[in-house]
């Protein structure tokens, strides 16, 4: 199964949206920056911030909205910023930390299977209370798993993967006190691979993550695993058509600041 026209014209009519919002509601910083502003020009400087602006929401929303869609057109259940709650006794605290602790000084080397059933066999019930980690980026259940993602951004820094892998354990722990069978798979997703054509090889933490079974999804794999499918080229091709539907709007926007520039 490949993209359907169904699906493309929803993350169309997604991308187009939120870009068409960008543009009505932006406004160029008052923000005096003398060396910027002689160095690369008022109106480039607006577009480079405009972009700035956009990378957030790519961030903050565009990446999971895509990936409802996909997973939606795949016939899987999807559901972004999604709600995990539960409850962590206390002796299963432990056993995260101590998991956790033993990773990080490389004592021993991640196996997620056996992190998730370390946790399964301690795990008391517990009450379905919001955690602070319990906002989940995007929950996708794919046949009878469920799984639990971090969308992040593309170079996490050390400091960033320790406290996302803490997460992912605590995350298993707070889905299995509802329910101990639970079928849970917690990941993390990379949107795309700012090293390719060259692997991801951002993994400065090694033994931290499984990644043999995938507990994190770089690009390609990543998407699509949410669409069940190989649909990775035609998605950058959905990407590409909205950017050229979109070129004449966006250049006009920016003539518009050019010429107020022009006018002071």
């Amino acid at each position: 199964m490949k993209l359907s026209k169904r699906t493309k014209i929803k993350i169309n009519t997604l991308l187009c949206q939120i870009i068409r919002s960008k543009l009505e509601k932006y406004k160029p910083e008052t923000v005096y920056m003398p060396f910027h502003h002689r160095l690369l020009g008022k109106d480039r400087y607006a577009m480079f911030s405009f972009i700035q602006s956009l990378n957030t929401t790519f961030g903050m929303s565009i990446w999971e909205q895509v990936a409802v869609i996909l997973a939606k057109g795949a016939n899987n259940y999807a559901e972004r910023q999604y709600k995990l709650l539960g409850e962590i006794d206390e002796e299963t605290g432990k056993v995260i930390n101590e998991i956790h602790y033993k990773l990080r000084k490389g004592e021993i080397t991640a196996d997620k299977m056996s992190e998730v059933e370390q946790i399964r066999m301690g795990i008391k019930k517990g009450q379905a209370k919001v955690d602070p980690d319990s906002t989940v980026d995007l929950f996708v259940k794919v046949e009878d798993t469920e799984n639990y993602f971090d969308i992040t951004s593309a170079k996490p820094n050390m400091k960033e993967f320790v406290a996302l892998k803490l997460k992912l354990l605590r995350w298993t722990a707070l889905r299995m006190s509802q329910d101990k069978n639970a079928k849970v798979f917690t990941r993390l997703a990379i949107p795309y691979n700012p090293y390719h054509p060259e692997p991801y090889e951002r993994w400065t933490l090694k033994g931290l993550y499984d990644l043999e079974r995938g507990e994190i999804l770089v690009g390609e794999e990543f998407w699509n695993f949410v669409a069940s499918d190989n649909i990775y080229e035609e998605l950058l091709d959905v990407f590409q058509e909205v950017g050229e539907e979109l070129r004449n709007e966006i250049d006009k926007r920016f003539a518009e600041f050019r010429k107020r520039e022009e006018i002071k």
